[in-house]
């Protein structure tokens, strides 16, 4: 289809309790720049049932409108009433692009809306960056199991869609809302969605894993040696206030759970502070934590690659390193 306008579009997320999904209003922070570049408006759209949380946050993190679509029928996310929704809005006022995040609902949405609307969706993204002069986007993500990063245009369809992954980008400063907000009616028969939603049945962990929140992470690799060696790695994140990581190399030798992952097929996180303790650093785990402020990392081996992109570096065995730091924290914090 052809675009109607410059404007680039972020589809906002919602949860259950109608407030906005971290990585929709982490969207907004690059859509601005971006925006500015095609000549356009940044749009926040946000789909729900309930959702005036959602459309503040949106307001108040940049968005200089917020289109909203609020009915019963979108309460739960089902694919067919959410692309039904987002397909007319584009359809009615065609924007340039637009970024979803790489949640499982927008992991789901998005390659059924590029579809409809017959143009290309790059999925997965980790960096984006846009030609001022085409106005095409640069999707950048990995290929070939995270060995290398491929940088993908969509120079002949409109709107550009693409599918960016939560903790990429931080969330900017909330200032005053000044959005314009536009509410559009957009019904879906309940014939035309075929899946209902029964029953939310929540999976229970012995603990909550928020490495996308997360403002301190300390996270292990093989070099912890087996499940009991992140007991160390524990006790230093609960003595900062910070959570458990782990490698993939950790979670795939059953070591600890998967919710902890960083990485590549894992969580994309950008912490203040990022511990990395017994981990190489690989570039499936460095392209999941790279934009971590700060980056300390602690290594027996020398020539170890995360010490390349460390802020801080120290070669020491974690086991002898970590009891020492953690103990100094308790001091400090006593």
């Amino acid at each position: 289809m052809e675009a109607k306008t410059k404007d680039l579009w972020v589809f906002v997320e919602t949860n259950e309790d109608g407030t906005a999904a971290n990585v929709g209003i982490e969207l907004l922070t690059p859509g601005k720049m971006m925006a500015a570049k095609q000549g356009g408006e940044l749009v926040a759209v946000v789909i729900g049932s309930g959702v005036d949380a959602a459309v503040k946050e949106a307001a108040e993190h940049g968005a200089d409108k917020v289109i909203v679509v609020d009915a019963p029928e979108y309460k739960s996310y089902t694919t067919d009433a959410y692309a039904i929704a987002l397909c007319t809005l584009v359809e009615k006022y065609g924007p340039t692009s637009m970024m979803i995040g790489a949640t499982n609902n927008g992991r789901d949405l998005g390659p059924r809306v590029s579809c409809r609307l017959h143009t290309g969706l790059t999925a997965d993204c980790t960096n984006l960056d846009i030609d001022e002069e085409s106005g095409n986007v640069a999707w950048t993500r990995p290929a070939f199991g995270g060995n290398l990063m491929a940088t993908i245009l969509c120079p002949d369809h409109r709107p550009q869609i693409g599918t960016v992954r939560p903790g990429v980008f931080k969330k900017c400063a909330p200032t005053a809302a000044s959005a314009e907000i536009i509410k559009e009616d957009v019904r879906v028969d309940a014939k035309d969605i075929r899946t209902q939603v029964l029953e939310l049945i929540k999976e229970m962990d012995n603990e909550k894993v928020d490495l996308e929140g997360a403002e301190i992470i300390v996270s292990g690799g093989r070099g912890v040696g087996g499940p009991e060696g992140f007991a160390t790695i524990k006790a230093l994140a609960d003595a900062l206030g910070g959570v458990v990581g782990a490698s993939r190399a950790a979670v795939d030798s059953g070591w600890i759970a998967h919710s902890h992952q960083v990485g590549q097929t894992g969580k994309t996180v950008g912490p203040k502070l990022y511990i990395a303790c017994g981990i190489s650093g690989a570039i499936q785990h460095v392209a999941g934590m790279s934009s971590s402020d700060v980056i300390v990392a602690v290594n027996k081996d020398a020539d170890a690659p995360i010490f390349d992109i460390a802020d801080y570096g120290i070669v020491g065995n974690l086991f002898e390193v970590l009891p020492v730091l953690t103990e100094e924290i308790k001091k400090a914090r006593a």
